[in-house]
């Protein structure tokens, strides 16, 4: 009875104008078995808008509980894109019996899962809206009343030629504004901006963003049209890339075909040991150079008072120019022929940083131990180590760009190593020489 009640109020909420993302609230305390009921129970198209505004993750689990008849009748409900992409996240023999049941979508959906997940024909929909140039404005009116509720957004109207090529587009300000009579070559814009279908999907996140656009036409070689991505899928691509980044950043992984957040343990920690054994080895290599170092250290004990201070500015120094210049490369704000150029002006900020609290250092060295050897000792280091750090943070991801390695994975710990070790040599390099002034 409980779950027939949650039926009744979802069906009313829906009826009610209520946004499918606002009812998923209602769905919280049910346990697996009484979702399955409940999407059992609703009307196809209202589980496919429910459906739709789910976490992936959550779609997977829920189509696994469904029967194949059910899951079947409500893919036919989704949209193209959000149909084909629950599709790909699931097994093989689990996709091949979903499409043996959905009859004429079977083609269409089929078409679309052959491209790349993370391409703009893995995300793009078919379901829009394509015109001839040579009818009237009045006519593509028509025309679009009978095709708009079957269309993913009806803003753009594309224009194609016989073969289905693209050659312009209208707005439908523009459609809607024309006087009776007007063709629509004449009032097309011809400079279409559209993506091959091979292109990454932050590629396209980046080309929406450039024009201001709803949606972007992806084309084939011979610049057929064959969908568009629209403006709610680049949304969710700058959320899936932002996501990656940050937990690549973090050294913490990803776990395939779950959300991380709702991984089991053990997954969790397989995925994020081995950024940890990392972080750990550079801490028995910084330990090492230490133990190199012992006997300048025992001659002058006081230096250990600055090893931290040494090695948390090199680290943060290193984590802000690695974590920018990631950034700046997945929004496109360094560009190909603009990294080098950037690289150049974080080594001008980290000599400058590096002298502003080189200086400080120094003086609080000095004033704190009356040594103004030891004050000289310690400033200088931390103007080779801040300096260093800028570089090695900007230096290790932009290699690994170039030899196509995702320049988030190395931000994290392997600049974090690098830093260590090489702020341990400086200070204790100075250090060894000074030395004989040190112990006066």
């Amino acid at each position: 009875m409980a779950v027939r009640r949650v039926v009744e109020q979802v069906s009313r909420e829906l009826q009610a104008g209520t946004h499918p993302g606002d009812i998923l609230g209602l769905l919280e305390d049910l346990d697996d078995a009484q979702k399955a009921e409940l999407f059992s129970l609703l009307p196809p198209g209202e589980a496919a808008g429910l459906i739709q505004e789910m976490e992936q993750f959550d779609q997977v689990a829920l189509f696994r509980l469904l029967s194949g008849e059910r899951a079947s009748a409500i893919l036919k409900e989704m949209a193209s894109d959000d149909a084909v992409d629950l599709l790909g996240e699931l097994s093989p023999p689990e996709t091949r019996a979903l499409l043996q049941l959905v009859d004429e979508e079977a083609a269409e959906f089929s078409g679309l899962l052959q491209y790349p997940e993370e391409s703009a024909g893995g995300i793009m929909t078919t379901a829009y809206i394509s015109l001839p140039a040579d009818i009237p404005v009045e006519e593509a009116i028509v025309r679009l009343r009978e095709t708009a509720p079957e269309a993913e957004t009806i803003y753009y109207v594309y224009i194609v030629d016989g073969e289905n090529r693209l050659t312009g587009v209208l707005s439908l300000r523009d459609l809607i504004a024309s006087p009776g009579g007007t063709i629509l070559k004449n009032i097309m814009r011809r400079n279409v901006i559209s993506v091959k279908a091979a292109l990454d999907q932050e590629e396209v996140a980046r080309i929406v963003s450039k024009y201001d656009l709803l949606a972007v036409p992806v084309v084939d070689d011979r610049e057929r049209l064959l969908g568009i991505v629209t403006v709610d899928d680049i949304l969710d691509v700058l959320e899936q890339e932002a996501t990656e980044d940050i937990y690549r950043l973090a050294g913490a992984g990803e776990v395939e075909g779950v959300e991380l957040m709702e991984a089991g343990v053990w997954r969790v920690v397989r995925r994020r040991a081995p950024w940890l054994l990392i972080s750990m080895i550079g801490g028995i290599l910084a330990g090492s150079v230490i133990g190199v170092f012992e006997s300048t250290l025992e001659a002058v004990i006081v230096l250990a008072a600055f090893i931290p201070v040494i090695m948390d500015m090199g680290g943060n120094v290193g984590t802000q120019s690695s974590t920018i210049f990631v950034r700046g490369i997945a929004t496109g704000e360094i560009g190909p022929a603009a990294v080098w150029r950037y690289f150049f002006k974080e080594v001008r900020i980290g000599l400058i940083m590096g002298a502003i609290f080189g200086t400080l250092i120094l003086l609080a060295a000095w004033l704190w131990q009356g040594d103004p050897i030891l004050g000289l000792v310690v400033g200088i280091s931390m103007i080779f180590t801040v300096s260093l750090a800028a570089v090695i943070g900007t230096l290790v991801p932009l290699l690994c760009s170039k030899v196509k390695i995702d320049p988030a994975i190395t931000a994290g710990p392997f600049v974090t190593t690098i830093k260590d070790v090489t702020g341990l040599l400086i200070y204790f390099g100075m250090a060894t020489a000074f030395l004989e002034l040190l112990r006066r």
